[in-house]
């Protein structure tokens, strides 16, 4: 890609202003980290508040009486079914996650489904995938009544996301008490369009209009904006002003990438992409019916994941300590006997946890001995080709070093994402 093709957001000069080291992630220039570190970054979203900025991720608006119909037929969550411990359908103001496959069950993309309407919906899919995702909707709609608008570049997003960032945005918005009431886990508030109906729900202090959403990329308390990229620079002053007083950070790429594994949530194109979407930690996207053998809905790559002759495996796991190795198809898992049995898609380091006797935890976790420091712990997640459990050990290898690991089946404890809001104010 050369320098002419690589695209920017609306807060890239703010970026090149304070330092960041930048490095290109889907097509776009985007910060890794700032002075103060990836380190500082990472634990400040544990113990204050970290401010992204997630402009680079597409959004698309499917609107039209066969709107959901299309959802049902391309997106993997059953949206009829999706809802809470009793599976109920999803209804305005609530989101989804799944993802997009194709025929053979490998993935397109994953991607958040928000219900704006009751014949709206939003997908938030990642960077430079807005048009692909598009288009796959179009010739899936055929000629049912549906319009698909992919409006790639065309919204600014921010996201704040730790302990203190409902403080935080108590800040910037009118009305916070009727805002955050009873806003759970994966449901939203306003819409970032001020022609819309929702566009009163949420406003900013100056009378911006953005949708506040209960979602995010970290595993902790937090929230994604959206608003009229127009807007996104004062948004992210105001932000940080706001800020000052409750530990906000800037955060870039790094600790992105380290809170969202320490959280088992994968990165699409790397620990899920165009293999067979299924055997891995994120089932709950599927909607398999009670006793696991078939779903609920006919869906696209559907027959693929049920009829799979040579299953593979994707698992987490976490090292003794931080050392890691380079992911990729040149490092190998082997099994205690040496024999290669796969291949790393992510190891990094979560400088958050460590473990005592035998046990992991967080600088958050509310039982950690006391004096405990954490100098932080490899993870991440390995695709092979038998079936592990929870405590086998394996090792990874790549051209530098050989570490072992053991997979499991959660890697930070205590995290905070769904907390109940009046515990986060």
């Amino acid at each position: 890609m050369n320098e002419e093709q690589i695209k920017k957001t609306p807060l890239h000069d703010w970026h090149l202003k304070h330092s960041a080291n930048m490095a290109v992630f889907g097509g776009y220039e985007m910060p890794l980290w700032y002075p103060s570190g990836a380190k500082r970054e990472h634990l400040a979203v544990l113990t204050g508040a970290g401010m992204f900025d997630t402009s680079h991720m597409a959004v698309i608006m499917v609107e039209g009486p066969g709107a959901l119909a299309l959802l049902q037929a391309c997106f993997t969550k059953n949206l009829n079914a999706c809802i809470g411990k009793n599976k109920t359908p999803l209804v305005p103001g609530r989101c989804a996650y799944g993802a997009f496959l194709d025929d053979l069950g490998h993935v397109r993309d994953d991607s958040i489904v928000s219900q704006i309407a009751s014949e709206t919906y939003m997908i938030v899919v990642n960077a430079g995938m807005g048009g692909q995702i598009s288009r796959h909707l179009e010739n899936q709609a055929g000629g049912s009544d549906v319009e698909i608008h992919d409006l790639t570049d065309g919204v600014g997003k921010m996201d704040i996301q730790g302990p203190m960032s409902a403080r935080i945005l108590a800040g910037i918005i009118r009305k916070p008490e009727a805002v955050f009431d009873r806003m759970v886990y994966f449901s939203f508030k306003g819409f970032f369009d001020d022609d819309f109906p929702l566009a009163d729900a949420v406003r900013l202090l100056d009378g911006t209009p953005v949708m506040l959403s209960r979602t995010g990329y970290t595993g902790e308390f937090g929230f994604e904006i959206f608003m009229n990229p127009d807007h996104i620079g004062h948004v992210w002053k105001m932000a940080l002003e706001a800020g000052k007083d409750f530990g906000l950070v800037t955060c870039g790429f790094a600790a992105r990438d380290s809170l969202r594994t320490g959280s088992v949530l994968p990165l699409s194109h790397q620990d899920i992409g165009p293999w067979p979407f299924i055997n891995n930690p994120w089932s709950f996207a599927l909607p398999f019916n009670d006793d696991q053998t078939g779903f609920t809905k006919k869906f696209t790559g559907d027959e693929a994941l049920i009829n799979i002759e040579e299953p593979e495996y994707t698992y987490p796991f976490a090292g003794f300590d931080l050392r890691k190795v380079s992911p990729g198809n040149s490092t190998i898992v082997t099994d205690s006997g040496g024999a290669g049995i796969g291949t790393v898609l992510t190891c990094v380091t979560d400088m958050a946890i460590g473990r005592v006797d035998e046990k992991t935890y967080s600088i958050t976790s509310p039982d950690r001995p006391d004096g405990f420091n954490p100098k932080g712990l490899s993870c991440g997640f390995v695709r092979v080709t038998r079936k592990l459990s929870s405590g086998d050990f394996v090792e990874l290898r790549d051209d530098r070093r050989a570490i072992k690991v053991v997979i499991v089946d959660d890697i930070r404890p205590d995290r905070t994402a769904r907390r109940a809001i009046k515990t986060m104010l």
